[in-house]
């Protein structure tokens, strides 16, 4: 029933969280001890629960294949959906908590905790649409990318490149992961451990990589341990906890200091654009080398004010004022100061001078090897190594980030690590580019991957002298505190031969001091993939509170822990908890689940002290959670229905607790039936009466009793309340027609005289009474009659009598026939109308068998005199002729033409004009003929049609039926009559 109810609920909350962006009926609202009752769905019950069949092999097909782009609403696989919500027990708990709550709504008890894992997972894997509201709601949410579905993964979508769709500068990856466009700039260590290539991005212009800066995955001590959970065979949460696997690392990984050349433009920088005009905004020292392109900016003071700008040419030498040409290239700043200020002084008595850069000149620098775009650019004379690489893209993936050579000539002037300024932000190598230098970054020497608890998770280039594993730590930030020491794998390149697995020896994960010393002695090689693996996801020292308690979750074991050291009193449970509480212990050394019951109430008082281990479940149940205590109240009461039972709970405050009296509450005695159980095999009932209205009022404390689960409170109503405002309808022919008020028992006769009595007008003899019941039983028969008309088969009407010959011609006959008093019947609708026998003198038949008496709804048509009968039926001329005195109803047929041929004479009856029907067979054998019956004013003469088919049980029917169509037509005549 759990899985009827979490189907309707799911399919319909992730309708909703659809409509959104973001949103069965359960036949029982008991819950089952999950706790007790292993959770072995069955999966074929749970496909029907969803009003489904199970998926073919086809139908998984079908949603894995579909188009990303053209079909926007496809559903992601089951195994990946259920790979998202094993990675993220957040939002599976999510999931669950929106099922519960929707159910709570419908009017189901459950919990988040009643749905199980697996329960859960088989829906998505056996209903396809149950996955497709499930991947609405992943969208909404951020884990499935709006563009493509089949590349969602365990966290929340990232840009569109990583899912196979093209990049800003135009390249783009392939699902698989391989690179479609140029060279990455990363390294091949990017793939992972199956050797399988990983997504990169390119290192060109990438504004996604841009707009996710800053929203990379964090690894740091403080995040929730990224764990596989696995389902459980009972849901708890410390089973939830210790069924967890430290997921294997299949995250690419990046190649450290790849990202510091991506997404950089460099518009003044390019190949072969100047610098010439840059202005210069940092200051210069005076051991600055000024050559050619430099703009000297020099002022004078003294013997004369002036202020002059010179550009050294391209020998090296500036014209100044009246002393003529001057060599200046290739000094310092301070020396080119003083060699102006003293040829100016030949020129200038007593001037000072002050020489500085205004404009820098531009070098033409060399970046070569293995760089993005290798070539000559022009940069600044001040620019550095790290600025050339910028304008040259930055170095391919073969490139080396650790050794960069800064030649001059053939002269080598100096290597760079670029990990000093990547690391630690120093900025090494203090000799200054002249133009014609070459930059050249050689291939990348021996290369390293480390992932897992890590601080910053990368390849890293190793440095000759740099080969122990502590260096590579120290490089990627240190270990994070939820490291395993005891748990490092390397996975090893021997050089042209294998893979192998190799462990730190002499690291156990126990003594701190020596496994940071077998770090610092061992030794890593080009190649190896390190993984440090995490310490245990969960605590090992805790216990767990659920269910009906202020503070349910997890909390800190100590050793002699008791039960009353984490219930103190009922503060920390809600209101009204059960007796019943338990602990689910994971028993060592298999962890097996056991249950140990205890009071609730005995526990708070000391009693029932249990002494708890870890991983212990404390379950506290709520009073109307468990085997809720029902009673029930029925009558005259505001809110009858099912109550449950608190505690102490009496028969009086179950009344206020439904509201309160009625006003046609029986006050004096109400029925009390008790339930018991005798001898623990047979239920035995009691009756008793309450004095219900002393109950309540408290005017007798002795009247109120307390009640027992099961108990059914009945209130009686005052006897004959439902008679008050009855009333009954006199119309037509009387003085004063209208509506009247009657008392218990009151007569027809009595109505009539207060009615003041019939008019002169008034034709007594075809009086209609309608009364609702009567209507109501008629309207059944006829319903009944029309049933069985409709179901007599043909075969059956013909009877064994008829013969082979004509059957044909005769079944549709049979069926017209069928057809035509069907409808008649149909047309014709119930009147509710009773034969009575009353005429203008009332005192002759008042407190007669003909005096009934009235019930509520009656309505009492007095007609007047009609003046003709009525012939119908199968008659050359169905009319009404005008009444005769003394005529009998074979002389109003002949005038009415007489029958025609499908008549059937032997039938002919009279419908009079009070109701009563006068046939063949109304009286004795030895009475006239129907024929020779005198008619008064308002009778119908009805001659039937032939009833075509030798079946007794069909002419019965048939018969009936046409008697049924025609005493509609007398009630008709007293109506028209008015």
């Amino acid at each position: 029933m759990i899985l009827l109810a979490l189907a309707s609920a799911v399919g319909s909350l992730f309708l909703l969280a659809g409509n959104a962006r973001a949103q069965g009926v359960l036949g029982s609202g008991s819950t089952q001890d999950t706790s007790q009752t292993p959770t072995n769905d069955d999966p074929s019950a749970a496909t029907l629960a969803f009003g489904g069949s199970s998926d073919s092999a086809d139908d998984r097909s079908a949603v894995t294949t579909s188009s990303n782009l053209d079909a926007p609403v496809a559903s992601l696989p089951a195994d990946q959906i259920i790979r998202i919500l094993q990675q993220n027990e957040n939002l599976l708990m999510d999931v669950k908590s929106q099922v519960a709550d929707r159910l709570q709504q419908q009017g189901t008890q459950i919990e988040a905790t009643d749905i199980t894992d697996e329960m859960l997972y088989n829906q998505i894997a056996t209903n396809a649409s149950v996955r497709a509201n499930v991947t609405t709601y992943l969208r909404a949410r951020g884990y499935v990318p709006q563009g493509g579905l089949q590349s969602a993964g365990a966290g929340p979508a990232q840009n569109d490149s990583q899912f196979g769709l093209p990049s800003s500068d135009g390249q783009s990856t392939s699902p698989s992961g391989m690179s479609t466009g140029g060279d990455t700039g990363f390294s091949n260590l990017e793939s992972g451990g199956d050797g399988q290539p990983r997504t990169t991005l390119p290192a060109g212009n990438s504004r996604d990589k841009m707009e996710n800066r800053g929203k990379e995955e964090t690894n740091a001590s403080t995040d929730v341990p990224k764990v596989l959970r696995l389902p459980t065979p009972y849901n708890l949460r410390s089973m939830r906890d210790l069924y967890t696997q430290v997921p294997e690392h299949a995250a690419p990984l990046k190649r450290f200091g790849s990202e510091v050349f991506v997404s950089r433009e460099f518009p003044s920088m390019g190949r072969g654009v100047s610098t010439r005009d840059t202005p210069l905004d940092i200051p210069l020292g005076p051991d600055y080398v000024v050559g050619p392109g430099d703009t000297l900016a020099i002022s004078l003071w003294g013997g004369v004010t002036q202020s002059i700008s010179r550009v050294i040419d391209r020998d090296g030498h500036i014209l100044l004022p009246d002393a003529g040409s001057l060599q200046v290239a290739g000094l310092p700043l301070q020396r080119a100061e003083s060699l102006i200020e003293g040829a100016l002084k030949q020129q200038y008595r007593n001037v000072r001078v002050a020489v500085t850069i205004s404009r820098l000149r531009s070098v033409r620098v060399y970046v070569v090897g293995d760089v993005q775009r290798p070539g000559g650019y022009d940069i600044s004379s001040l620019s550095t190594p790290l600025s050339a690489l910028y304008a040259a893209g930055g170095p391919t993936s073969v490139g080396s980030l650790r050794i960069v050579r800064h030649y001059r000539g053939q002269a080598l002037i100096e290597d760079i690590d670029l990990y000093d300024f990547l690391l630690h932000g120093i900025r090494k190598g203090s000799a200054r580019f002249e133009s014609g230098d070459t930059l050249q970054v050689p291939p990348a020497g021996s290369q390293v991957a480390i992932s897992g608890a890590i601080k910053r998770p990368a390849i890293y280039e190793l440095k000759p002298g740099e080969s122990t594993l502590a260096s590579v730590l120290e490089d990627a930030g240190g270990l994070t505190a939820a490291a395993s020491l005891g748990h490092i794998t390397i996975e090893r390149i021997d050089a042209n031969r294998q893979r192998e697995t190799v462990t730190l020896k002499g690291v156990s994960g126990q003594d701190l001091q020596t496994d940071r010393a077998a770090i610092e002695t061992f030794v890593v090689k080009d190649g190896d993939r390190i993984h440090i693996a995490p310490i245990l996801p969960y605590s090992e020292r805790a216990i767990y509170l659920q269910g009906h308690v202020v503070r349910p979750g997890r909390l800190s074991y100590t050793d002699g822990m008791r039960l009353n050291d984490v219930l103190h009193s009922y503060q920390d449970m809600l209101p009204e908890p059960a007796a019943h509480g338990e602990i689910v212990r994971l028993v060592p050394p298999d962890l097996h689940a056991e249950t140990i019951a205890f009071n609730v109430s005995e526990v708070l008082i000391g009693n029932e002290n249990l002494t708890l281990q870890p991983f212990d479940t404390i379950r506290i149940f709520g009073r109307y959670e468990v085997d809720t205590p029902k009673v029930i109240v029925h009558g005259e009461v505001l809110r009858p229905g099912t109550y449950p039972l608190s505690n102490g709970m009496t028969a009086a405050q179950l009344v206020r607790m439904a509201g309160g009296f009625k006003r046609d509450a029986l006050l004096n005695s109400a029925d009390l039936t008790s339930y018991s159980v005798e001898g623990g095999s047979r239920v035995a009932g009691r009756v008793s009466t309450l004095q219900i209205g002393a109950a309540v009022s408290g005017s007798e404390p002795n009247a109120d009793v307390p009640l027992k689960p099961g108990d059914i409170l009945t209130i009686h109503q005052i006897t004959g309340w439902n008679e008050i405002g009855e009333s009954v309808t006199i119309q037509g022919q009387v003085k004063f027609p209208g509506n009247y008020g009657f008392q218990e028992g009151e007569r027809l006769s009595s109505v009539l005289r207060r009615a003041g009595g019939m008019r002169d007008t008034a034709y007594p003899e075809g009086a209609v009474l309608i009364r609702e019941q009567v209507r109501d039983l008629e309207e059944k028969s006829r319903q009944e009659l029309i049933r069985q008309i409709d179901t007599n088969s043909a075969a059956a009407r013909l009877g064994p009598a008829v013969g082979s010959g004509d059957t044909g011609g005769t079944l549709q006959l049979i069926k017209a026939q069928q057809e035509q008093a069907v409808t008649q019947l149909k047309s014709h609708p119930a009147t509710g109308r009773m034969v009575i026998h009353i005429s203008a003198d009332i005192d002759s038949w008042a407190n007669t068998p003909a005096d009934i008496e009235l019930r509520r709804g009656d309505v009492l048509t007095i007609p007047k005199r009609p003046g003709f009968v009525l012939v119908s039926g199968q008659v050359y001329n169905a009319t009404a002729l005008t009444f005769a005195p003394g005529k009998t109803a074979a002389w109003y047929l002949s005038h009415a033409g007489g029958t025609n041929s499908t008549a059937n004479r032997k039938e002919i009856f009279i419908i009079r004009a009070n109701g009563s029907v006068v046939g063949r067979h109304s009286g004795g054998w030895f009475d006239p003929d129907v024929l020779s019956t005198r008619l008064s004013p308002g009778d119908v003469v009805v001659v039937p049609q032939k009833i075509i088919g030798n079946s007794l049980l069909w002419r019965n029917l048939l018969t009936t039926a046409q008697l049924a169509s025609s005493i509609a037509i007398t009630a008709g005549i007293a109506v028209a009559a008015l």
